[in-house]
């Protein structure tokens, strides 16, 4: 090769690297919201990554299915497939709210929403929750369940807390302005919480 092919080289493969950074997610600072596999989206990423091959790409909402129903959700997600419900039955440790519940049947939920969309653990999952700790927990699942390619978005749907204000108003899906729903679809919904009131 000559020199100059060499260098024309070079350049591209810099300038490769440095377009597709610009967007990058990075390691999150936050140890919860790590994964093993490393599979960090930004919601602008993920929101391209399905926009360009939707039948080849799971989007998963792992948050309860109250906050789908009153917060709205992400346009264009697959199913709810909730990594915890709220328990009516009992009040959380400190006294001002309802305690969560673990979706024993997670992994048999996200098995079947794979499967009717007719994709393989081959394909992309991507995983959203209010803001990332949720979804790397989901992510982190899938991965060692075999799902090669689980990937979560990194500020969720509502991002990180404001340090003067303490609301999420810093970064995540909603306010990056992509598109969000606030109707209710009930196809999005495939299980009932087995905490409701008895």
């Amino acid at each position: 090769m000559t020199k100059k092919l060499m260098s024309l080289l070079t350049i591209f493969a810099l300038v490769t690297a440095f377009v597709s950074g610009l967007n990058a997610a990075d390691v999150p600072a936050k140890k919860k919201k790590q994964t093993p596999q490393g599979l960090y989206l930004t919601p602008k990423e993920a929101y391209d990554m399905i926009k360009a091959n939707p039948a080849k790409v799971l989007f998963v909402d792992v948050r309860t299915p109250e906050e789908l129903y009153f917060v709205g959700h992400a346009e264009g997600i697959d199913k709810n497939v909730p990594l915890k419900y709220v328990d009516y039955n009992h009040v959380n440790k400190k006294g001002k709210g309802f305690a969560s519940a673990k979706n024993k049947k997670f992994m048999e939920e996200l098995d079947a929403a794979l499967k009717a969309k007719g994709l393989s653990k081959e394909d992309p999952v991507i995983f959203i929750c209010r803001s990332g700790d949720r979804s790397a927990v989901a992510a982190t699942m899938a991965y060692k369940n075999g799902y090669k390619k689980a990937y979560t978005i990194v500020t969720g749907t509502e991002g990180d807390k404001d340090k003067t204000t303490g609301k999420r108003t810093v970064n995540g899906w909603k306010n990056d302005g992509l598109p969000w729903n606030y109707k209710f679809k009930k196809d999005l919904f495939q299980y009932a919480n087995p905490f409701i009131c008895k």
